[in-house]
Parts: C-alpha cells; sequence; structure tokens
C-alpha cells in the first residue's frame, strides 16, 4: 500500500483476536471457528479503507502471534498500520462471539488497555480530517481515559474533526451512572457523534432521538440509529432520517461500526446528509449478514 504523510481519516483503539462459528450456530456447539480481528475503531479503519479513502488505526498489541496477525490482517485491508506499537510485557486481548446470545471478552489485562498519551504524542492527530474514537477506549483503564482526553484536547485546537461513537459497552463500566456521565460529557465535546437509541435509554433513560439531541446540544452533528428502523441526523439547522434496509440479520456486533464508517466515508466524499446515512445503511447491512465483524461484499 501507499503511505501517505497523513491518511484522512485516523482511528485509536483496542483491536483483539476475535474467535467466532464459521456459521450462525452457539459456541456450545459449533465446531468451525474462525479468527478475525475484531475492534471498533479497526473495524471504522477497514471499512472505510474499502471505500477508496485513506484511513489509519493506532492501537497497541502484544508481541505474540495474536498481536501480529491482527496488524497484518489489518494493514492487508489497505489500513495504514505504522503507529501500531508492540508490547512484550501484555498480552493482547481475545473475544468469543456466541451468535444471538452474547460477546465473551477477556482483556483486563491486555496490552491496549495500557494505551496512554505517549502513545499517540508522535502521531500527527492535527493532520487528519477525522480523528475517530469511542467510547470503549476510557472504560478499559485509567491512563486510556487519559489517552481519551489528550486526543480530544489535541484535535480540538486543530482544523480535525473529532468523531466519536458512544459504543457503551457495560461490562467496562461496573457503575452505571458513571459511565452515562462520562460518556455524555465526551459526546457533547465531540465534532461528530454516533450513538444507538438503545444504548442511550441504558445510558440516559432517552426514549426518542429527540431526547438524545436535548441532552447532546453541543454536537456540529449528531447520528441518532434505531437498529432496523433508521438513522436519524441532526445539525444546527437541520433533521433528516433515512430508513434502514431491510436486512436478514445473522449477527449485529460489528454493525455499528459498518454504519459509522459509511457514514463517514460520504462525508469525507462531501455528500449530503441523506446519502451519508444511506452510505451507513449499505455498510452496516453486509456486517449484518455475517458473523464477522467486517465483510467487504454480500454474497447473495
Amino acid at each position: 500500500m501507499t503511505v501517505e504523510a497523513t491518511p484522512r481519516l485516523i482511528t485509536i483503539g483496542e483491536t483483539m483476536m476475535m474467535f467466532a462459528p464459521a456459521n450462525a450456530e452457539s459456541l456450545a456447539t459449533a465446531v468451525d471457528v474462525r479468527l478475525h480481528p475484531g475492534g471498533a475503531e479497526s473495524n471504522v479503519a477497514c471499512h472505510v479503507a474499502h471505500a477508496g479513502l485513506s484511513s489509519a488505526w493506532v492501537g497497541v498489541v502484544g508481541d505474540d502471534v495474536f498481536g501480529h496477525r491482527i496488524s497484518s490482517a489489518i494493514e492487508g485491508h489497505g489500513v495504514d498500520t505504522r503507529w501500531v506499537t508492540y508490547d512484550t510485557t501484555a498480552p493482547t486481548g481475545v473475544y468469543f462471539k456466541d451468535p444471538g446470545k452474547e460477546v465473551l471478552y477477556y482483556r483486563s489485562t491486555s496490552a491496549a488497555s495500557r494505551m496512554s498519551p505517549a502513545t499517540v504524542a508522535s502521531i500527527p492527530l492535527e493532520d487528519a480530517d477525522v480523528v475517530h474514537l469511542s467510547g470503549i477506549t476510557p472504560g478499559l483503564s485509567e491512563s486510556c481515559a487519559a489517552l481519551v482526553e489528550a486526543v480530544f484536547d489535541r484535535v480540538a485546537a486543530s482544523s480535525a474533526i473529532l468523531s466519536f461513537d458512544v459504543n457503551f459497552r457495560p461490562s467496562l463500566w461496573p457503575d452505571r451512572s458513571v459511565a452515562g456521565s462520562v460518556l455524555r460529557e465526551l459526546a457533547n465535546r465531540a465534532g461528530f457523534v454516533f450513538v444507538g437509541l438503545d444504548e442511550a435509554e441504558a445510558l440516559w433513560g432517552c426514549r426518542s432521538a429527540d431526547d438524545i439531541r436535548s441532552l447532546l446540544p453541543k454536537p456540529e452533528r449528531l447520528v441518532v440509529k434505531d437498529g432496523d428502523v433508521g438513522a436519524t441526523e441532526f445539525s444546527v439547522d437541520l433533521t433528516v432520517f433515512v430508513p434502514a434496509i431491510p436486512t436478514e440479520v445473522l449477527e449485529a456486533v460489528g454493525a455499528g461500526d459498518a454504519f459509522a464508517a459509511g457514514y463517514l466515508s460520504g462525508l469525507l466524499r462531501g455528500h449530503v446528509a441523506k446519502d451519508r446515512l444511506r452510505a451507513g445503511h449499505e455498510r452496516a447491512r453486509l456486517v449484518l449478514r455475517s458473523t464477522s465483524d467486517f465483510i467487504t461484499e454480500l454474497t447473495e
């Protein structure tokens, strides 16, 4: 791949090795299991790269077979991985998808949980068009929360757009009230925000997209996703709704990342709100029809 001085999109966050049944069946009975990289931010970077736009993923993995496999796989999708680092003293996190039931995470002592402001100190975040983070990272550790603060501060002082996906993961937040406070504050400091209506209800008791906008009035653009109903973009002077594409769902994990990537790809291409939302739905549909977090095309 050709490496640009600074990719248009830079994403930062943990990527783990994901184990998932080859078919949409329970882990209790599955025999064939596939390994894929799985991480919200790197998923976004991969989808954006497949849309023909330059992207980079910044993360820390263990200096182990999983860490190197993750980095190689993500680079193979056309993503710039020059800022990925390898920790020789901590492992790469792993997780297991049990389709239709749950996701089992093993990440508490992962290399990525040691990320800190030093992780991005030498990275030219300010030169990107968009820097994308999620609410997963501040829940990983105190040093990861400090990393998020540093990125927010640096991007706020630049011309780059700070994109933030709330991505509430209950297992990372023992106290839901703390999660609600932290993620609301971060969302109101971001330029572009993605949030699911279901997670907004869990965090803040919101029952509608309008409720969320009232709670998050500051982002330049707020995108509220409502599952198979559709998505709404709020901006200063416009509200746009685009219905979801009817889809047979095999597994939903990763679809939100695909939606964000489709939307951000549209943004980077200068598309209007309706087309950005439609692009988000189209990318999400790919993942909804697979047990993988990332898929490049549909097989009808």
